[in-house]
């Protein structure tokens, strides 16, 4: 995309709506998932619901053309309540197998991803979910708890939980942070039409988002794909493309394969001395294939300054410029020691 916001976005709901290509296993209908979820990126949420809902790829991975009135399968309807419209604890076992109901009979053609539904393996009765009765189907089931007042709180905790704090239990983290209330409170009045953009709007422009405090460890695409840019590097046109996929590979996170439907890990969970190891190895790399010319053409002694107001730092701390001032000769190793560094491995 030519705005990087909107591509943020198509990353955040590709790990809020995981699927993996391990199972899908057909570039096409794996693109089309992709290009679904950037379309829908900063739109509608319950448009998204409607569209995901039948998304080849989705129901394929979640084993929903497995599911008939006459043998239940669970899977999708599960994650569409628990995981992507209303979270845990707002749900009882019957709306499960309710909406397992409303969601059967569809089918899925593998190579194409085309999605269709089989009335004779369909239910054709009415359902109750979450105290309402009516003949739900895919995209009415989709739309209605993207409705519900759970939803309205869950989707703005989410994007809280992945761009200002990842605190496990965000219940105790908010009354202790005013900020974060206040915050996540005008999240959720921009949030009361559904569209995700004003509720972006409400968080970017929040205290707590603004807050250092409140700070992220990036993960390692965000983390690659900022080192990317900085050094001008066009991941197509490096020398060793593959290092990169074999990069993320090695940290754990390489697109299109979440590990699970819980989409990947947040923060400190990507903090270890083997993942240090491995993104120094690989800035070593990156880097010689960088454009430095920010660097190179300001005095030895404005470099570590240059250096933070390049890669967006804040401020360093006294260890890392003590570090850094020892490489302030060799522009390339102080780049490397930089870009691994904990002020720049958090974003705040």
């Amino acid at each position: 995309q030519e705005l990087p916001f909107g591509e943020r976005m198509t990353w955040f709901w590709h790990g809020h709506w995981a699927t993996s290509y391990a199972k899908v296993d057909e570039p096409l209908v794996m693109f089309d998932h992709i290009a679904r979820l950037r379309k829908n990126a900063l739109g509608d949420f319950s448009q998204m619901c409607e569209e995901m809902i039948l998304d080849g790829a989705l129901v394929y991975w979640l084993d929903g053309q497995l599911n008939t009135a006459k043998s239940p399968n669970e899977n999708l309807a599960r994650e569409l309540l628990e995981l992507f419209t209303i979270g845990v604890n707002q749900y009882s076992e019957n709306d499960v197998k309710e909406a397992a109901k409303a969601l059967s009979g569809i089918r899925v053609v593998k190579n194409s991803g085309l999605v269709s539904k089989d009335v004779r393996r369909a239910w054709t009765g009415e359902s109750t979910i979450l105290g309402t009765t009516g003949y739900f189907e895919s995209a009415t089931l989709a739309r209605f708890l993207s409705l519900t007042p759970a939803c309205q709180n869950f989707i703005p905790e989410r994007l809280s939980y992945r761009f200002i704090s990842s605190a496990s239990t965000m219940t105790d983290s908010l009354m202790k942070n005013s900020e974060q209330v206040k915050s996540l409170r005008l999240m959720k009045t921009a949030f009361k039409n559904r569209q995700v953009l004003p509720t972006m709007e409400a968080l970017v422009m929040s205290p707590a988002f603004q807050d250092p405090i409140n700070s992220q460890v990036k993960s390692p695409v965000e983390w690659l794909v900022s080192v990317l840019r900085a050094l001008r590097i066009t991941p197509s046109r490096c020398s060793q493309p593959d290092l990169l996929l074999l990069l993320l590979d090695t940290l754990g996170q390489r697109p299109f394969y979440p590990p699970s439907v819980g989409g990947w890990p947040a923060d400190e969970a990507w903090l270890s001395v083997a993942s240090s190891q491995t993104m120094i190895q690989a800035a070593q790399v990156i880097v010689a294939e960088g454009d430095l010319s920010s660097l190179t053409s300001v005095k030895k002694t404005e470099r570590i300054d240059q250096l933070a107001d390049w890669l967006g730092v804040a401020e360093w701390s006294n260890r890392t410029r003590i570090a850094l001032q020892g490489a302030i000769a060799d522009p390339a190793r102080l780049v490397v020691l930089a870009i691994c560094s904990p002020e720049y491995l958090v974003s705040a």
